[in-house]
């Protein structure tokens, strides 16, 4: 298992780790994820730990908890050999203070995901979302308290935009506090919306990529092709409406390129898709997820192989698409040029 460093910090983290939106279960959404229960959980963890990898990624409101419930329940005495990142913003509770980066809910969620974890630190712990309402000075020197507590070590956000982040980050610098080193985004073959501002900032402020949803919101797993529609066993059937938008065309022309790679590999479709984003800048790990035994042991062959730069090409010229503005502009100012 490779592993690389996490933006700047001297914290090295696995190029994989599995994301555990399958766990739990609970309610109609996160139920067609997955419904894997704490004996399910553990053997999963097991054939994670043969492969080497040894992180694991959770959010407070994944099954409303039950997640980092069913999390904590598998990494019972075997916790010093992992890396558990975990986050929290959205809203969990009916209260009015029971949502966004307040110091307030911030202690709160903490605290409990602690608890649900089984654990008295968390590796990695990021804001899930960008609260416009709280005062960024205020979140962060609540998590820079947590840091100095020993209850976070390192911190991170998702979702955020672009100014969003440097925002903060220079907000960090003018404190002199703990800054973001990670930044959980949707990133892959079907969606590159990454690369226009994020990953730039990234490069330029030292901040790692740590990917979600690296199979295009469960598009990119070879079951949809051109002209045969959406399977009758497929997630998106719920869960499509709450994910981003693909053009079919856009989709069919990726996935003609995929087939053709795979064909030259012997690789399978998601292994090639997973393999793409390892080889992109920033890209410090990669979240995958897993039903079962047999999506989990296919997903961790995207590792210890690369394809070639010619493949890589061919990928890159199918997902392209035209930026927005004013990215397309800035394309064509030769000292302003894209880092990919």
């Amino acid at each position: 298992m490779e592993h690389r460093r996490l933006g700047s910090s001297g914290f090295k983290v696995p190029v994989l780790s599995l994301g555990t939106g399958t766990f739990g279960g609970g309610g109609e959404f996160f139920g067609a994820w997955g419904k894997t229960d704490a004996d399910g959980a553990r053997r999963l963890l097991d054939i994670c730990l043969e492969a080497g990898l040894n992180m694991f990624d959770s959010a407070d409101v994944y099954s409303a908890g039950a997640a980092e419930s069913v999390l904590g329940q598998a990494i019972a005495g075997r916790r010093d050999k992992l890396i558990l990142s975990t986050k929290a913003t959205f809203r969990l509770g009916s209260g009015p203070n029971d949502i966004g980066s307040s110091r307030h809910h911030l202690l709160d969620a903490v605290h409990a995901s602690l608890k649900r974890l089984g654990t008295d630190y968390i590796d990695l712990f990021q804001l899930h979302g960008f609260d416009a309402q709280t005062p960024v000075e205020e979140t962060l020197r609540t998590l820079d308290d947590l840091v100095r507590a020993g209850k976070i070590r390192y911190i991170g956000v998702s979702n955020f935009s672009g100014w969003h982040l440097m925002k903060s980050l220079a907000a960090s610098e003018r404190l002199g506090i703990s800054r973001y080193v990670a930044h959980q985004a949707y990133y892959s073959l079907i969606g590159r919306d990454y690369e226009w501002e994020l990953m730039p900032l990234a490069l330029d402020q030292g901040v790692g990529a740590v990917v979600w949803s690296p199979l295009g919101w469960g598009r990119l797993t070879g079951k949809i092709r051109r002209g045969t529609g959406l399977p009758a066993q497929s997630r998106l059937h719920k869960t499509a409406e709450f994910g981003p938008p693909v053009p079919d065309e856009q989709l069919f022309r990726v996935m003609d390129a995929i087939d053709a790679v795979a064909k030259e590999t012997g690789k399978s479709v998601p292994q090639i898709a997973l393999n793409w984003l390892l080889q992109r800048p920033t890209v410090a790990n990669v979240i995958i997820g897993a039903r079962d035994e047999a999506q989990l042991r296919d997903n961790l062959g995207a590792i210890g192989w690369s394809l070639s730069p010619a493949q890589m090409k061919q990928l890159d010229e199918a997902s392209a698409v035209t930026r927005p503005y004013p990215y397309w502009h800035q394309q064509s100012f030769e000292r302003n040029p894209p880092p990919v």
